[in-house]
């Protein structure tokens, strides 16, 4: 039977020839990519130990405004909202008491003693925050002595939260209304020491001060726009967007965030979840910060408190 041999394979062919500007071109690009590298991680070890400062934005560059939410270590207590309240609904009430004014509940903080020798400073608290924040100087200004008020507005922190249209429609004319009314359950006598803050309530505490200059002996006035140029926060302009808004006003986080937008730090965990509580607690302190960035006119409170200053009937 005819038959043949089978030829062995051909050997492989010889590999090309690298030029000497390809091996040095490969090295460099190599090099590069190691030294990009390297920057880049030195970089972000930079940011960790810098946060970056941005009064105006919704977020910073710090650590817990990168993520969803700061949480607790333990992932058992990170389960839902259920538990989140559980560990929340006993704090931040320092100093505080329940007191019925106006046909509403108000939460209102209080250190010192009417009595005291120094006379009474009343701090109001700015959007979406609350009475919280004065906590720490309240205990202060006590030992000092100082009395000390701090109320959390109507719809916000621990105080009544009324649907709009059904008693309370959350503009200007009708926070200054409800705060003259406390200030006479709380039977703070005239002249007083008052701090404001922040934006939105904390403008309509400086519209008051505006209005009622003999009742005020000095006026602290913190992170609060003066000129008509002031910069509305995107947070105010998120919520004034329809339908987004609605989305917007619901963040639970908001509060936070909204507070390490106008600092260097990050809040812990701990003062954090008190801001969030009442945002978890219900959907009302949504809406009603919601109706009240919407019913706000933002150019004619800054304009009127542009005009207050110049006129030099502020005292500051």
């Amino acid at each position: 039977m005819p038959f043949s041999l089978l030829a062995p394979p051909p050997p492989p062919p010889p590999p090309p020839r690298i030029s000497q500007t390809t091996s040095s071109s490969s090295s460099n690009r190599l090099f590069s990519q190691k030294r990009l590298l390297r920057t880049i991680v030195r970089a972000s070890e930079n940011d960790d130990d810098k946060p970056a400062f941005n009064p105006f934005g919704f977020v910073t560059d710090n650590p817990s405004s990168r993520s969803a939410i700061q949480l607790p270590e333990s992932p058992a207590e990170d389960g839902n909202v259920g538990q989140m309240l559980s560990r929340t609904e006993d704090k931040g009430k320092e100093y505080g008491r329940t007191i019925k004014s106006g046909g509403f509940r108000w939460f209102v903080r209080e250190t010192g003693s009417p009595k005291s020798r120094r006379g009474t400073i009343v701090f109001l608290h700015g959007a979406p925050t609350q009475s919280y924040s004065y906590r720490v100087v309240m205990s202060q200004m006590s030992d000092s002595g100082f009395h000390c008020l701090a109320p959390d507005w109507i719809g916000f922190g621990f105080s009544d939260k009324p649907q709009a249209g059904y008693g309370f429609d959350y503009t200007e004319k009708e926070f200054h209304d409800v705060f003259d009314k406390l200030l006479d359950t709380l039977e703070v006598t005239s002249p007083f020491f008052l701090v404001v803050q922040g934006f939105l309530v904390g403008s309509y505490g400086l519209t008051w001060a505006l209005k009622n200059q003999s009742r005020i002996s000095k006026l602290a006035i913190l992170n609060i726009p003066l000129t008509t140029s002031s910069p509305l926060p995107g947070l105010f302009q998120q919520l004034r967007i329809p339908l987004f808004g609605e989305f917007t006003c619901q963040n639970a986080v908001m509060a936070e965030r909204f507070i390490e937008a106008g600092s260097a730090y990050v809040l812990k965990l701990e003062k954090a979840d008190v801001y969030r509580l009442p945002y978890l607690s219900s959907s009302g302190p949504g809406f009603a910060l919601l109706e009240a960035a919407k019913k706000a006119n933002f150019k004619g409170i800054n304009g009127r408190v542009s005009a207050g200053f110049a006129s030099g009937r502020c005292l500051v």
